[in-house]
């Protein structure tokens, strides 16, 4: 209703949803995103990997996107479980059609080994911190 009455275009909303968002309520959570869905707005899965999410539902979700959480990232380059982990859910966002993006990339190396094992959408500060709008409008405009 708020969309439509906004005159919002779905298409340019993207809500990102954490693993124990979805799983509260798991079938009336997937209708409501289904219904969305259908006037276009995407979805994203935000901390994927913390939370208790069953693959069973991930691929019922009618999702675009999942963030791989910063906890992940933050020792891929020193950690082999955290790069297995990562690898894995890059490859598994990659079997089921979805996009995947990185949060807390804070480093070179981190980057690097993301672009090489197919991420290629980072978010972190090694691009910018968190900064107001104005700020930001500046930062595109150099």
């Amino acid at each position: 209703r708020i969309i439509l009455e906004s005159g919002a275009k779905p298409s340019h909303l993207k809500l990102e949803l954490t693993e124990s968002t979805v799983l509260e309520n798991v079938d009336d959570t997937i209708a409501k995103m289904r219904e969305l869905k259908l006037m276009g707005v995407s979805f994203s899965m935000d901390d994927f990997g913390t939370g208790y999410s069953s693959l069973q539902y991930l691929k019922r979700l009618p999702l675009d996107q999942i963030k791989i959480d910063q906890s992940f990232v933050r020792d891929i380059t020193n950690d082999p479980n955290d790069a297995a982990i990562v690898q894995a859910i890059i490859a598994m966002t990659d079997a089921l059609g979805l996009n995947v993006i990185a949060e807390g990339v804070e480093t070179n190396a981190q980057r690097d080994f993301l672009d090489m094992h197919g991420c290629h959408s980072f978010q972190g500060y090694l691009f910018s911190e968190p900064v107001p709008i104005e700020k930001f409008e500046a930062l595109l405009k150099k």
